[in-house]
């Protein structure tokens, strides 16, 4: 058993519905059910009575909630005294495109400010992985946008972006002070690879396949807008046309795009005190 999965089912247990679980836990509530369901399975007993109202633990899943509650505590316990034994961590940030964000910038200021011990390694991920390398393990937390497969994972919204279509500034619909997605059906896109999560593909490919050049970085997106009039998604105010100059290219806002939010991300579980305080700071110089 993995402790990432008690945790999970201890959540279950103490809020007696996925559904309350599934937000104390950041996630969304399918990967929890399925989890849960792997756990009876290497159980091999039932864990919980379910009904229309929610959730009961069962004789067997009364036991495992209090063992699984000690195991917890057990961890928690020995990471603290690791990390004490250890003294001042470092920890590697993950930062996906936009590196001149105001926001990085405030947060950057404000962690060095309160953690001036802490070693700092910042990895610059490309477009294929919205999570910067956190599955992979090469990262400890990420600066990125969502959405994405949340799975395993815990998150926090830091802002939330508006999106335009990024075109070449020649393009007639610039002329248009705002589009929908369909008036971009007839167009060649820039996609990501094949292998990259599939609702950011989704996302950013505005909920429909498309045809068009495979970019990984955000300048690729820009050079493909510029020489093959391709057009594609981004944040408006923070989206790669901020560093073209703006007879090139340009964003015309989009009416029926939701926003593209900004997150601090990490492995669910992950109970390092440094990575816990540099989400807060995260939060609050966000909210500037």
């Amino acid at each position: 058993m993995e402790l990432r999965t008690l945790r999970y089912f201890v959540a279950v247990a103490e809020e007696l519905h996925f559904g309350r679980a599934a937000a104390r836990l950041h996630m969304s509530q399918p990967p929890l059910s399925r989890a849960i369901k792997r756990l009876e399975s290497e159980v091999g007993a039932a864990l919980f009575a379910r009904s229309p109202g929610g959730v009961t633990p069962t004789p067997v899943g009364a036991i495992l909630l209090d063992e699984a509650r000690a195991l917890l505590g057990q961890a928690d316990l020995l990471r603290a005294r690791v990390a004490a034994a250890a003294g001042p961590a470092g920890i590697t940030v993950g930062i996906l495109g936009d590196t001149g964000d105001p926001g990085i910038t405030r947060l950057a200021t404000a962690f060095r400010r309160g953690h001036p011990g802490v070693d700092i390694r910042i990895r610059d991920a490309d477009l294929t992985d919205p999570t910067c390398g956190l599955r992979a393990g090469l990262v400890d937390v990420a600066l990125t946008r969502a959405p994405f497969d949340e799975t395993a994972l815990a998150l926090r919204e830091l802002r939330a972006d508006p999106v335009g279509a990024l075109l070449r500034a020649d393009d007639p619909l610039t002329r248009r002070d705002r589009l929908e997605i369909a008036d971009l059906a007839d167009r060649r896109w820039f996609r990501f690879p094949p292998g990259t999560d599939p609702i950011w593909q989704s996302y950013w490919n505005g909920g429909e396949p498309r045809e068009g050049p495979v970019v990984r970085v955000v300048q690729e997106c820009v050079q493909a807008v510029l020489w093959n009039s391709t057009v594609g998604l981004a944040p408006l105010g923070h989206g790669p046309a901020k560093n073209v100059p703006p007879e090139n290219l340009a964003v015309v806002p989009l009416a029926d795009m939701a926003p593209s939010r900004v997150v601090a991300v990490w492995n669910d579980g992950d109970t390092n005190p440094v990575i816990r305080s540099f989400v807060e700071i995260a939060m609050a110089a966000y909210r500037h």
